[in-house]
């Protein structure tokens, strides 16, 4: 049985789409949840609300992932307020959709601080937590296709995804012998307001079901989410340093 129970985790960009999924079923397996957000408190305080429905503990905390000072104030907050931090999630993203002769590189180092670096920082500044977590702690980082897949537009952002999967088998090889699972859920492609924006977004969404080989059933955030509570559990004690792909076989052929 998935059992959460007496962990606490932190869920980067968890007031909306999959990280609010994420958060809420952590709560749904036991664990307290520490909700982080960086516009939209009221969004972050509805997650919160789901997750305090679900008998756990809640926390809010605003910080910008993309800098590394807000994420060691959210680290000092999260030890000082709760005293302990077992798993991290690190979902927040971002970077714009342009094509790559568009982009600056303002853009890069902005999409890069935000996808990529936001992992090392949280580990950084959480590893004394992180090593006291009874059992292995874990830390989870989201991708997706475009980390090996060339999708219009998409260029920032498959870029700093396929840079993740390679932070995060770094970081196992670093960590994995002081108490830390480092791994990646790749997800397929979930409706989300952020992918919502995507470039021609109405014909990939048209175009999912046939791809899919699981009877036709579209990709949720709850399916990733599942996956994530997974391997924040200690029934993934021994997956290290891997990308699980959720998206009902979608990318296993053309």
């Amino acid at each position: 049985m998935l059992n959460l129970e007496g962990r606490v985790a932190l869920v980067t960009g968890s007031s909306r789409g999959i990280g609010r999924a994420c958060a809420i079923r952590l709560a749904e397996a036991g664990a307290d949840v520490v909700t982080n957000y960086v516009t939209s408190r009221s969004a972050a305080e509805d997650t919160a609300l789901e997750i305090c429905a679900r008998g756990r503990r809640a926390w809010i905390v605003k910080a910008d992932v993309s800098e590394e000072e807000d994420i060691q104030s959210m680290v000092d907050f999260i030890g000082e307020k709760v005293g302990r931090l077992d798993v991290i999630v690190s979902n927040a993203a971002s970077g714009g959709f342009r094509p790559l002769l568009e982009s600056s590189s303002r853009h890069f180092e902005a999409t890069m601080n935000l996808n990529v670096m936001a992992i090392v920082h949280l580990v950084k500044a959480a590893m004394p937590l992180l090593e006291r977590s009874e059992g292995r702690a874990k830390v989870i980082a989201l991708s997706s296709h475009g980390s090996q897949i060339a999708l219009p537009s998409y260029g920032l952002v498959g870029t700093s995804k396929a840079a993740v999967e390679s932070i995060a088998r770094h970081l196992a090889l670093e960590i994995g012998d002081r108490g830390v699972n480092v791994n990646v859920v790749k997800s397929g492609l979930v409706e989300t307001d952020s992918t919502k924006r995507f470039p021609d977004a109405e014909r990939m969404f048209a175009e999912r079901q046939a791809k899919t080989m699981t009877g036709g059933r579209d990709l949720t955030a709850d399916d990733v989410a599942n996956a994530v509570a997974f391997l924040a559990s200690p029934m993934a004690d021994m997956v290290q340093g891997e990308v699980l792909t959720v998206d009902g076989g979608a990318a296993v052929h053309v």
